[in-house]
């Protein structure tokens, strides 16, 4: 289309060909019938940037290998004078638009100068075929690839499915080595031992079957581990497994340990405090290989659709925040957008939009503190994005849903004719992605630099975070945190003069290097969100220790006089109400003493394996 003044712009209408005449204006074809099943792919992976053009090539040598291995004859056009490139495939069979839409979105995690919206909108996606003209001149051209087979097709939809298939395997293997938590402390019980949070669930098959194998025939370390990898992906917690100890054959390698002497092995009974320290030891290893393989352990055959459930969930409600991009452009909206954003990332990570989030977590990890994440959350659940389904009670945060209107269907692909099964690990693949994007969100804008005065701010923050290797120009910044032309201009400024960003005649974009941590130093307030977390992580330890000695308090009497467990003492099975720190410290006249406790704290006296048990802490 060309508007009045005859410029032509990168808007197509509707119309019916009527001649064999080629247009002289630039054209489209629709890659979806009427029914919005598409036939045709393409791929259109974008170039403004003489750098960009380079990476549009590096992709379209990717994807047409990509698609030659699953049988798809690719055709790779340059499209245009900016040396974009179109990868197309036809196909002899119709595939259903849910299908292409995730092919779409697990290609542009591995190839990021794809374009989404051609292959996530059946209705309206259209691309210039072979031979349409550019609006800036010249014509796409063909490159590789036979054009008659777009004239002949012979693409199935069982290739589609199985390039699906094959992506959600490369995605599983560049996965990052961690999810978002993996730089801060996991939540631990009352006895330090690690957990992760969400609700607990059945175990999966393969590790149930190794609570019960005869493990002291075989490799009793290796079906204990089995065991413990399923226990924490299943949100047990220690004492879960702690109970079973002394009954189920899978747990062996916990109550003893293989002696070999001569030519003979057998297995040698462990004293009480090293099987504590055993499975202490391996439950705390196996918590963290699970927190950071979020593909987790388990035959699980509900995984996959409840992974794909979770994703869908988290993708529509960030689709409705970024159509909504004015609520988080000023005032106090950066900080409500980092708090919903990292209430997704939670969601995602737990499969399941009920969460328990308490604000100093939320604060950490949105780089907010832990004030303006309880307003936040509060701004939240009035504008309908969240509701709260349970207040906080004793030890447990406060329960948030995230997206109340919307019900989560992990069954959807059941809907689905046999003609167009869900091509296997597709949801955990979707879910992966969505959460490393997330992630990469947070992490650019969760720093010193982005704290407020004399740090640059949340607003600051955010826009970082939308900014990439490819320059960008204002109206895109603009429209991406959702305020005015003058306000972006001015965060560009700054950011700029900072040297966080790139400015060229192109736009803004990122340097190569991490220039945060110097911009920091340079304001002043490097190590500013390290000292937050130390003392909110001295808050919570705080709390806990005065929890657990209520509920000391509160456990029926004991039948003889006894000790507690000094500070990293271990036991199997505790008793009620003790804890990693042992005793509370009290004053003379028999009164909580915050004071020395906080004291006992912060220089160590009370924390595990520091040796120093203080006469104080008798029960």
């Amino acid at each position: 289309m060309a508007d009045a003044s005859g410029v032509v712009l990168n808007q197509y209408g509707t119309h019916r060909r009527t001649t064999a005449d080629t247009p002289a204006r630039p054209w489209a074809v629709y890659l979806a019938d009427t029914d919005h099943r598409y036939r045709l792919l393409a791929f259109d992976l974008d170039a403004k940037t003489p750098d960009s053009a380079a990476a549009a090539a590096r992709d379209a040598e990717t994807l047409a290998g990509l698609l030659d291995e699953v049988g798809l004859s690719p055709v790779v056009c340059a499209s245009g004078p900016s040396n974009g490139r179109h990868v197309w495939a036809a196909l002899a069979d119709s595939v259903e638009a849910e299908t292409v839409a995730t092919l779409a979105r697990l290609t542009r995690h591995l190839c990021p100068t794809l374009d989404l919206a051609p292959l996530t909108n059946p209705a309206t996606g259209c691309v210039r075929p072979p031979g349409a003209p550019h609006r800036a001149g010249g014509t796409s051209t063909v490159v590789s690839g036979d054009l008659n087979s777009l004239l002949a097709p012979t693409g199935t939809a069982a290739a589609v499915r199985a390039l699906v298939e094959h992506l959600a395997a490369l995605v599983g293997a560049a996965e990052p080595s961690g999810p978002l938590e993996t730089h801060r402390p996991l939540p631990v019980d009352d006895h330090g031992h690690p957990y992760l949070p969400g609700p607990r669930r059945e175990l999966p098959a393969v590790s149930k079957a190794a609570l019960e194998e005869d493990a002291s025939s075989g490799d009793a370390s290796a079906v204990l581990w089995r065991v413990l990898i399923g226990a924490a992906s299943a949100r047990w917690r220690h004492a879960d497994v702690a109970a079973l100890v002394l009954t189920s054959p899978g747990l062996e390698h916990v109550r003893s340990h293989r002696l070999s002497t001569g030519t003979s092995t057998q297995r040698v009974s462990r004293e009480p405090r090293e099987v504590a320290a055993t499975l202490a030891r391996q439950w705390a290893k196996a918590v963290a290989h699970v927190a950071t393989t979020p593909r987790q352990i388990g035959e699980d055959p509900t995984f996959d659709a409840r992974a794909d459930a979770i994703a869908a969930h988290v993708r529509d409600v960030q689709a409705r925040a970024d159509a909504a991009a004015g609520r988080w452009g000023q005032g106090r909206g950066p900080a409500d957008r980092r708090v919903l954003d990292v209430l997704s990332i939670l969601a995602l990570q737990a499969l399941t939009p009920d969460l328990e989030a308490d604000i100093r977590r939320l604060g950490l990890l949105a780089g907010i503190g832990r004030e303006t994440a309880r307003v936040a959350l509060l701004r939240l659940a009035a504008d309908g994005w969240i509701t709260r389904v349970q207040d906080a009670e004793g030890p447990c945060g406060a329960r948030w849903r995230l997206h109340p209107h919307g019900d989560i269907h992990s069954e959807n692909h059941n809907g689905r004719s046999q003609a167009d099964p869900r091509p296997a690990g597709a949801g955990a693949a979707e879910r992966l992605t969505l959460l490393e994007t997330l992630t990469q969100r947070i992490r650019a804008c969760a720093h010193d630099v982005f704290t407020l005065g004399p740090g640059l701010g949340h607003a600051a923050g955010n826009l970082y975070a939308k900014a990439s290797r490819t320059p960008r120009t204002l109206a895109q910044f603009t429209q991406d945190i959702g305020t005015t032309r003058d306000h972006a201009a001015r965060l560009l400024d700054r950011l700029s003069e900072a040297g966080l960003l790139r400015h060229s005649p192109a736009g803004w974009s990122r340097r190569a290097s991490d220039p945060r941590p110097a911009a920091a130093k340079r304001l002043r307030v490097h190590g500013r969100l390290a000292e937050r977390e130390a003392r909110y992580s001295l808050e919570r330890e705080l709390w806990a220790w005065w929890q657990a000695e209520q509920a000391w308090m509160q456990a029926p009497r004991r039948t003889a006089a006894s000790r507690r467990a000094g500070p990293g003492q271990l036991s199997l099975l505790p008793q009620v109400g003790t804890n990693v720190y042992g005793a509370h410290p009290r004053r003379l006249d028999g009164k909580a003493d915050y004071q020395q406790a906080r004291h006992q704290l912060s220089t160590g006296i009370a924390r595990p394996g520091s040796g120093r048990a203080e006469s104080s802490q008798a029960a």
